[in-house]
Formats: C-alpha cells, structure tokens, sequence
C-alpha cells in the first residue's frame, strides 16, 4: 500500500449521490460472495475471514449485558435465550461496567453454554505490562482457560499503532498470549476515524502481522461521513481480514434521526461484507428484534440501498448523529487514561 495521504480521506463526503450508491452496490456483491447459510432457527452463519470459524451474523454486544439498569439474572437469561436461539458470536471488553459484564457473561457461560460460543473480549492496556494483566483478569471474570479471540480495544488516536507494535507495547503480551494458548485469534477495534484504522493496518504490514479481525462502527450514517464501510472495509476483504461491525444504531442516536427505522438498520449492516455485526441487547424485545432481522434478511436491490441513503443523506453529513467519531462521549479510555497502561 502507498504512503497514506490524509487527502484521500475527504472522498467519502463529497461523493455525488451516484457515485455513493455505486460504491455501495459495490459492496452488496462483496457481501453476496462471501459463504454464508442460514440455519432452521432462522439465523445466518458467516465464515470469520481466513480463521475457518462459522460464526453468527449478529452478535451479542457485551456492554449492554452489563448496564445497572439490569440485574445479573436478566443478564444471564438474555445470554443463554441468545445462545439458545442461535446467536454464538459473544461480545465483551475488559473495562465494560467496570468488568461486570464479562463477570455476568461468564456466569452465564457455565452448564455447557460455553462450548457453543464464539468468545471474544478486548483489552485497553498498550504497554505488555498492561496489556498481560489485563488479558488474565479477563479470563478470570470470564471464567475460561482461553478466548476465541482477543482484541486491542479503542484504537482511536494516531499514536496508538506506534504504541501497540513498540518494544514491550501491547501485541507482544497478544502474541504471547496467543502461544500461551490464552487466545486463539487476534483483532483490534476502534470507531474515531477510518485513517487510524488504515495506519493500524499500515503498521501491522510492516511488522509482518495479520490480524484475524477488526472492528468498527457500521451503519446507515457512515457511508456520508469519515466512512469506515468505504474507505476501511474494502482493505479488509482483500486482505482477508474479518471485518466485525457495531454500532447499527450508535447507541440510540442513529434513530433518533428519524430517518430510518430499526430493522433497516440490521438489514443495511447485514448487507455489507461483514462477519458478524454486534448489537446492544438488554431486553427480551431487543433479542427478538436482532433474530427477527436474521430470520428476514435478503441482499438489499440497488434501489433499496440507494433510499436508505438516501434518507440520511442530510442527517449524516456532519456526523452529528454519530457522537463516537465526533466527540469524546464513547472514548472509554480517554475518560480512564490509566487504564492504557
């Protein structure tokens, strides 16, 4: 890949409507090669890049497991009627609530539950010191000798690439890890601005690192501004890395845009080149809204995608629907900069 050069990165604003809907098409045919088969439960099963993994379109996003609002059994009967139903992509964090939620998942993971998932949590720490003791207390609350996969989690600023491939910085504790038999696969997550994403990518080249996955927001708003679908997701397919979406809704701020409604937003992020898309589930209903989207999703026509984008053309443009690129709301780490190590 040639030198970044920032210039790049205003093309997804100032493309015309045409040219948008093109490109998006474009990855709607990605997405319709990739293997996927649904099973009778109604869910879709996608393969995670090149890690042979079959894995649920939609997994269950560990924050919202974890909130106050819930109590730990309600937690625990919404992972398992997850699983139950067919979800097995489980998502978590080291920091979230304070690591109540990995605490509640592997609660909910013992009788069995935990052999019928794919378990991924993420880690803040950038040195190896940090990173080590982050990745065994994740563990610990998780309740399992291993993860599937282990993510660098908030990689949201231009020094944080230098920080995680330095001498003694957080992907030689991952690697380690990794041989230790802690991990299986490696990925990392971030949702500030696609040109991090791509330096991290640019980074991992020159330390002759593949990483299995990455994670970044995916939704209806993205295509019109600082666009990770456009300008991320298409390195990610041609190098064979699982790309991991989140944020359909940004947190309920997408909504209440007004512009489109809830099952549009799953449907539209099923429709990229995805292997899974993570959503928040703290409630029965929610549950079923995120297996009904499984259960009636199809490749979205060009026309269907042209009017979602349509729709949000006007409310996306400055990001203000999308508070995690445009402000410091959703910047875990930098409200506990300790925690970085």
């Amino acid at each position: 890949m040639e030198p970044m050069d920032r210039r790049v990165f205003v093309r997804s604003s100032i493309l015309s409507a045409a040219a948008l809907t093109q490109s998006f098409t474009h990855l709607s045919a990605l997405a319709a090669q990739q293997p996927q088969t649904r099973e009778s439960n109604g869910m879709l099963y996608r393969t995670l890049g090149t890690t042979g993994e079959r894995v649920s379109a939609i997994g269950l996003g560990g924050y919202h497991i974890g909130k106050p609002s819930l109590i730990e059994q309600e937690s625990i009967s919404l992972i398992r009627q997850a699983i139950d139903s067919g979800i097995t992509f489980m998502d978590n964090c080291w920091d979230y609530n304070g690591g109540v939620s990995e605490i509640r998942m592997g609660k909910a993971l013992r009788d069995g539950y935990r052999n019928r998932v794919f378990l991924m949590t993420k880690i803040d720490g950038r040195t190896k010191a940090a990173a080590a003791q982050q990745i065994d207390e994740s563990l610990q609350r998780l309740q399992t000798d291993h993860v599937d996969l282990m993510q660098l989690h908030e990689v949201i600023r231009l020094e944080d690439p230098d920080r995680a491939f330095a001498q003694d910085g957080a992907m030689e504790a991952l690697t380690a890890a990794r041989q230790a038999g802690k991990i299986r696969f490696i990925g990392f997550t971030g949702h500030k601005d696609p040109y991090v994403h791509l330096r991290m990518l640019e980074m991992a080249r020159k330390h002759n690192f593949h990483f299995d996955t990455v994670q970044m927001p995916l939704n209806v708003m993205d295509a019109h501004f600082r666009s990770f679908a456009h300008d991320v997701l298409p390195v990610l397919v041609r190098e064979q890395i699982a790309p991991l979406g989140m944020k359909a809704f940004g947190d309920h701020f997408i909504l209440d845009s007004g512009t489109v409604q809830p099952m549009e937003c799953l449907h539209y992020c099923l429709n990229l080149p995805v292997s899974v898309q993570i959503t928040g589930i703290d409630s029965v209903p929610i549950l079923q809204q995120a297996l009904e989207a499984a259960r009636t999703f199809h490749p979205l026509t060009q026309s269907e995608v042209a009017s979602i984008l349509d729709r949000t053309r006007s409310a996306a443009v400055d990001g203000k629907y999308e508070l995690y690129k445009t402000t410091t709301h959703f910047d875990g780490t930098a409200h506990n900069p300790q925690e970085l190590g």
